[in-house]
C-alpha cells in the first residue's frame, strides 16, 4: 500500500509527540525534522476557519527553502475555536482555566490545517471536528491542569487524556484530528500524490 510514496523521503515537520504517534499509525517510514523559530502568526483579518491552514502553509514555506528534491514535508497546525475566538496554547494555569471554563458545557470546533509539500507541488487542506464538552466543575478543571499540565495543547486540553474521558460527550468528525493530525485525510491525499 502507498507504494507511490517510496520515491519520497517523508518528513514530519512537528515536535508534537501526538502527531508523530498518529502518523506512525499509517505504517509509513518518516523522519521528524523541525526548523527552529518558525513564526505562527496570521493576519488579523483572516477568517478563523482559515487560520490553521494558513499557518501550516507558512510553516511549509520555511521548509521549501531547504528541502531536497526527494523530500515530502508534512506541516500542520491545530486551533480550537469557540465563539469565533481562536484558542491557542495557554500561557499558564490561569489561562488554561479560562479556556476550559469557556469550553465547558459547549460545542467548539477543532480545525487542523495540513500542507503536503514537495519541491514541485503542494496540497493544502483543513479538517474540522465539532467537540461537545459536558459542564466541567472547577474541581475537574483544576485536577486536570494540576495533573496533566496541558500547556502545549491548543485549547488547553488533549482529548486522549483524562479530560477527554470524563468531559467529552459528543464528537462530530475525526477523533484523530482533535488529537492534532487528520490521518484519514492524509492517507487519502497520499493515495493520489
Amino acid at each position: 500500500m502507498l507504494d507511490n510514496l517510496k520515491k519520497y523521503h517523508i518528513i514530519l515537520a512537528s515536535n508534537s509527540p501526538r502527531r508523530r504517534e498518529l502518523l506512525s499509525m499509517l505504517d509509513i517510514d518518516f523522519e521528524v525534522k523541525v526548523l527552529p523559530d518558525i513564526e505562527e502568526n496570521y493576519p488579523s483579518t483572516l477568517p478563523v476557519s482559515e487560520i490553521a491552514q494558513y499557518i501550516a502553509a507558512e510553516k511549509a514555506a520555511a521548509y521549501r527553502k531547504v528541502m531536497a528534491d526527494d523530500e515530502l514535508i508534512i506541516t500542520a497546525d491545530t486551533v480550537v475555536i469557540v465563539d469565533d475566538e481562536v484558542m491557542g496554547k495557554p500561557v499558564d494555569a490561569d489561562d488554561a482555566r479560562r479556556m476550559l471554563r469557556k469550553l465547558s458545557g459547549r460545542t467548539h470546533q477543532v480545525t487542523t490545517g495540513v500542507c503536503l509539500t514537495t519541491t514541485d507541488r503542494q496540497r493544502q487542506f483543513s479538517v474540522t471536528t465539532n467537540v461537545v464538552f459536558k459542564q466541567l466543575s472547577d474541581e475537574e478543571i483544576n485536577f486536570y491542569i494540576d495533573h496533566y499540565r496541558p500547556f502545549d495543547k491548543a485549547g488547553a486540553y488533549g482529548i486522549q487524556e483524562w479530560i477527554g474521558c470524563v468531559g467529552v460527550t459528543g464528537l462530530n468528525g475525526s477523533f484523530f484530528n482533535v488529537m492534532g493530525l487528520p490521518v484519514q485525510r492524509i492517507y487519502a491525499e497520499f493515495v493520489d500524490i
